[in-house]
């Protein structure tokens, strides 16, 4: 008789069930497998040793060719087995514990040996725990940007001097491609970097959005970034488009600013300045751009805030404040794993607006274009979770819960003995 292989029924596990149960089984042989091939490699070594060979690159070059040999891969991925399997056994043998336990998988185990071999051995120790704890709790694609920032916060005291550094190698060329096309790259700072592409990307939509317009929203981008360099002037655009500038979302903790280094910011126990879609950045780089020009936002702590956090249902779309405090909030799209930048995401009604939900901070997420159209004809079900300072749970459509939790949290005020006391953040805005 015919089995239908998505009966769900009593016995017979979903399709998606048996994947799960797969990856775990992945994640247990892989951690295996890197301790053999360390094993591997020190039996090489001490071979070697015993034969009298001093060379150790040699040797290992010949390792490296014996496992791409037989296993039927590149020397070059032989190579960064090698080394994740002596990092994972040697340096990182809790997170080989949990990749045994299926805790992790291979692939969060060579972001974190990729991400925290850049730090020292002292500021290593000091943030292993916290980014082991992310990595078996996040999907990849946020566990990468999660290890990031907090290899950047650990490495804030030298921030200033790498970003100096890095800043002497500015430059731009040309690189040219077929059919009379070229590519025009600028290294410069990330911040003007963002900027500049979010402002040519804003106007490219305005122009997207005018009757007639046939080209597409890279082609547009393409041409602004265009006319703007050569001719420096914007005459050939719509009236609508000729007014945006670059926005950038700058996250001071007033702790941070009342400083004189980044040095004494770490001392402080403050956290570092960020900027949105970038990360940690010199506290000297923060208050110039706090400082400057009306058309940087600015986040500053401060438990005064007069934000606005909801208006009910007096009306549909959130007030720019409103808006902007949920965006920053969130710092990305709250979709699962998604890291598309909040500034570019939609901010969405959890619960539907016609289904009665309000416009407030409870009920507002942003969701990039692909988890809203998922969110609405997925199948899907959300709601923000209470008193989770605007953590999102996601329930797919074989009854799976996944929880997204936003960057930041706004806090709540309270007043006790005459005094406003802050709860549920260490990080209150503005």
């Amino acid at each position: 008789m015919f089995e239908d292989p998505l009966d769900t029924q009593v016995g017979h596990p979903s399709p998606l069930d048996v994947v799960v149960d797969l990856e775990a089984t992945m994640a247990m042989w892989a951690a295996e497998r890197l301790g053999q091939i360390d094993l591997l490699r020190r039996a090489y070594l001490a071979d070697a040793e015993a034969a009298g060979q001093r060379f150790t690159d040699v040797v290992l070059r010949g390792l490296r060719l014996e496992l791409a040999s037989a296993s039927r891969i590149t020397e070059h991925a032989a190579g960064n087995l090698i080394a994740l399997a002596e990092a994972m056994v040697h340096r990182y043998p809790k997170a080989l514990h949990a990749l045994e336990r299926a805790r992790i998988t291979e692939r969060h185990a060579e972001i974190l040996v990729g991400g925290l071999d850049e730090l020292d051995p002292q500021l290593r120790a000091g943030v292993f725990d916290r980014a082991l704890a992310f990595a078996e709790q996040q999907p990849v694609g946020e566990f990468r940007r999660s290890l990031r920032n907090l290899v950047d916060s650990a490495r804030v005291v030298t921030l200033a001097e790498r970003h100096e550094a890095a800043l002497s190698q500015r430059r731009v060329y040309v690189e040219p491609v077929e059919d009379g096309m070229a590519w025009t790259h600028l290294l410069g700072p990330q911040v003007e970097a963002h900027a500049a592409y979010g402002r040519a990307t804003a106007i490219a939509k305005t122009i997207l959005a005018q009757d007639g317009e046939t080209r597409t929203l890279d082609q547009i981008r393409a041409d602004v970034m265009a006319d703007l360099l050569i001719e420096g002037t914007m005459a050939a655009h719509p009236s609508e488009a000729r007014g945006i500038r670059a926005t950038v979302v700058v996250t001071v903790p007033a702790l941070a600013l009342l400083e004189d280094s980044d040095e004494a910011v770490v001392a402080s126990g403050a956290d570092p300045a960020t900027v949105e879609g970038i990360g940690p950045i010199p506290i000297a780089r923060a208050r110039e751009l706090c400082g400057g020009d009306a058309t940087w936002m600015r986040v500053l702590t401060h438990p005064e805030t007069g934000m606005i956090l909801s208006v009910g249902r007096t009306q549909y779309s959130p007030p720019a404040a409103l808006k902007r405090l949920v965006k920053w909030r969130a710092d990305r799209c709250m979709g699962p794993g998604c890291g598309m930048p909040a500034s570019r995401c939609e901010v969405d009604h959890t619960i539907a607006w016609e289904h009665g939900g309000a416009t407030s901070l409870e009920n507002l997420a942003p969701l990039c274009k692909g988890h809203h159209k998922v969110k609405h004809h997925g199948g899907w079900h959300l709601r923000q979770l209470p008193d989770s300072g605007g953590a999102v749970e996601w329930m797919s459509p074989s009854g799976r819960r996944y929880v997204v939790a936003p960057e930041r949290r706004v806090p709540v005020f309270t007043v006790s003995g005459g005094s406003p006391q802050v709860h549920g953040t260490d990080r209150p805005p503005f």
